[in-house]
């Protein structure tokens, strides 16, 4: 499993997703009102709005935030889609993405945990080269058998899945994506997630203690209110993984 999408596992293990709800309520927002702008308001016409409802339905969103979000889009402040890229604390990349109404705000508050956190903040384009684009699915298993669901779904452009206590994890690359998601509709399976991640190339083994700074590093960058995604290449190891669950 990928280093972002094993840290993301941890974190629902710890009861994370309940104590930051109020946080991804937020995000999902923003998309939300984003793929209005974008596509207009009809989610059958719009992919991008079918699959951020999708993915408010998967952390449980009500469905009345949901209608609130759509109906107040046009009337919602200009977001942009801007990325940072740089240095963690030995030699961990990070890749962050942030939906902001202000840049200059938003830059200085990015700025502002790498220097607190003893990392580096590069140029744009400088880190991309480390992250490729994936489809990333997350399927809870409920009474699918593992081997007839990854022959049924194969063909559509399955790179790895894997079973993660009650949950499939499922890799495509980026042009496989939406082959993906419909081969999961005409299944009638609705993920709990879907989105399109980097994902590192090569990841980077660090000792328990090195490996929780940089995490540190990670919760604050998702504690600012305009990112929307941190993605990083430090190798998600199982003694890191019990240290965390602690």
């Amino acid at each position: 499993m990928s280093g972002h999408s094993k840290w993301s596992t941890i974190k629902r293990k710890k009861g994370a997703l309940d104590a930051k709800r109020s946080k991804i309520f937020s995000r999902i927002v923003k998309e939300i009102q984003v793929a209005v702008k974008e596509g207009g308001s009809d989610p059958d016409a719009n992919p991008r709005l079918r699959l951020a409802i999708q993915n408010a339905k998967g952390v449980n969103m009500p469905k009345d935030n949901v209608e609130r979000a759509i109906n107040k889009a046009n009337d919602s402040a200009n977001l942009t889609e801007v990325t940072f890229e740089g240095y963690a604390p030995h030699g961990i990349a990070v890749f962050i993405e942030c939906l902001t109404d202000n840049n200059q705000r938003t830059v200085s508050n990015v700025r502002a945990v790498f220097n607190k956190r003893g990392g580096n903040m590069g140029t744009n384009g400088s880190l991309s080269f480390l992250f490729e684009r994936k489809g990333i699915f997350t399927v809870p298993k409920g009474d699918l058998d593992p081997e007839e669901f990854e022959l049924e779904i194969i063909d559509a452009g399955v790179e790895e899945i894997e079973l993660d206590d009650d949950k499939f994890i499922i890799t495509t690359a980026m042009e496989d994506f939406g082959s993906m998601q419909k081969k999961l509709d005409e299944m009638n399976i609705e993920p709990e997630n879907a989105e399109l991640q980097r994902i590192p190339n090569d990841t980077k083994v660090l000792d328990i203690e090195s490996a929780k700074k940089v995490l540190a590093m990670i919760d604050d960058f998702e504690d600012l209110d305009d990112v929307q995604n941190v993605y990083h290449n430090l190798e998600m190891t199982d003694d890191l993984a019990a240290a965390l669950n602690e």
